[in-house]
């Protein structure tokens, strides 16, 4: 028996469990090799839409990894299945962000205490005013100190999660910048007001890829080992939330 989501974009096979934790990259194909490389005895238990979804160990705690897609549509979709349909606890986003401060260099992971968006999906909520799209605190700190004990360069600090890959104004960087963003992506905040629509918990934990003042970029290589510190940091967040 198939267990569906309301949307079917969901189907949990008959045997097989979502974790209380999951990973979430924007990529379905980097949860694949994140299942590979990290847990042990994946299963996958989601390959609707190729929006791939594991569950396995790591250090003998249960702990799963899906796909979000691209942008806070799908990521707020996907979350919000998790959280209320699927029961979990907490999402821990893991991806890659163009830095813009001048406190973050290449390969620094950045996690997210904060998002600032250009986005109106907030809006939706109705509060009276602005959400706040803000991080759990525990598993921020969580991941604080146990970038700490890995000996991982990691940055702490607001982003901006934006609707545009490519701005038609990209002078609004230097804005972002002189208010004190380190990075922008596109979907933490999504993240962010879904948990907390749903009263559950989330983080973002962001590796930076290229530096959108400087020029620079990580090659595919670059990438792919870089990212190690960053899944290192948000595998022990995780770890503590599995207990």
């Amino acid at each position: 028996m198939m267990k569906e989501s309301v949307s079917a974009s969901i189907a949990l096979p008959e045997g097989v469990e979502i974790a209380k934790v999951v990973l979430m990259p924007g990529d379905p194909l980097r949860a694949k090799h994140v299942a590979e490389k990290y847990l042990e005895n994946p299963v996958c238990f989601n390959t609707v839409r190729n929006m791939l979804g594991y569950t396995g160990t790591y250090k003998g705690r249960k702990i799963s990894v899906m796909g979000s897609g691209m942008g806070i549509p799908s990521m707020g979709l996907y979350a919000t299945e998790l959280y209320n349909q699927f029961d979990v606890n907490a999402i821990i986003r893991i991806g890659s962000a163009g830095g813009i401060s001048p406190d973050v260099k290449l390969r620094d992971v950045v996690i997210a205490m904060a998002a600032s968006s250009n986005s109106a999906y907030g809006s939706a909520y109705d509060m009276p005013g602005y959400l706040a799209p803000v991080a759990s605190y525990d598993m921020l700190a969580h991941a604080v100190e146990g970038a700490r004990t890995l000996g991982v360069s990691a940055v702490v600090g607001k982003v901006f999660t934006s609707d545009h890959f490519y701005n038609p104004v990209p002078q609004v960087n230097e804005k972002l910048r002189e208010l004190g963003h380190l990075a922008v992506e596109m979907e933490t905040a999504g993240l962010y007001w879904t948990a907390a629509a749903c009263k559950k918990k989330a983080l973002s934990v962001l590796t930076i890829s290229d530096h959108l003042f400087t020029g620079e970029f990580l090659s595919a290589q670059d990438r792919q080992e870089s990212f190690h510190d960053m899944m290192e940091v948000a595998l022990e967040c995780a770890w503590h939330e599995a207990e």
